[in-house]
């Protein structure tokens, strides 16, 4: 995907729109949270921003996520994920567009997790907490697609062999949730790479 200046955002809304992204059916008890997926333009490429958390922080200690965290009383995804970036990384809502959603997704600490992704105007300032994040980073969305620095790997998780996806950005190791997050924005981007039969 090749961004235009006037026509990715809406070419992005149309990817995100059809097929309509998918809901967990049960998810029981879990608590609602949203994520912030940011997309701008930087020199011709679509690029995204990652954070990785503190190691102080109560939960998912040093691991990389996009901003977000849990709803507060009377809020909706998109509300959510604005405050939760502002507050993580000072971004004021008012440089975001809503541009759609991607599938949501359950995860082990009892959350279901809705990623929502928006337009951010480029430049941007950001001033990081620095209690919740230990660094922030842009990555274009043609690296994080490039077949040589994506790994599938069979891990052992609770006693179950599982395969996952790690995505190698520099010396980073992106997997897990956020990994997931990723590989769903690459498909309904058209920008997954293609698996080859064996």
């Amino acid at each position: 995907m090749t961004p235009q200046p006037s026509s990715w955002i809406q070419e992005v809304r149309q990817r995100l729109l059809h097929p309509p992204p998918t809901r967990l059916a049960n998810a029981g008890e879990a608590r609602k949270a949203a994520v912030l997926v940011p997309l701008y333009v930087d020199a011709g490429e679509l690029w995204t921003i990652l954070t990785q958390r503190t190691e102080q922080l109560p939960t998912h200690k040093g691991q990389f996520a996009f901003p977000g965290g849990g709803h507060e009383l009377g809020e909706d995804d998109w509300a959510a994920a604005q405050r939760e970036t502002q507050e993580e990384l000072g971004i004021d809502p008012s440089q975001l567009l809503r541009l759609g959603d991607l599938d949501e997704m359950g995860s082990n600490s009892g959350y279901r997790i809705v990623p929502c992704v928006g337009a951010l105007s480029f430049p941007f300032e950001t001033q990081i907490n620095r209690d919740e994040i230990a660094e922030m980073f842009a990555v274009p969305l043609t690296a994080l697609a490039n077949p040589r620095l994506i790994e599938d790997r069979d891990v052992v998780i609770d006693g179950r062999e599982r395969r996952i996806r790690v995505y190698h950005v520099g010396n980073r190791r992106i997997w897990g949730l956020t990994a997931n997050i990723i590989r769903n924005l690459l498909v309904r981007l058209g920008m997954e790479m293609v698996e080859e039969s064996s």
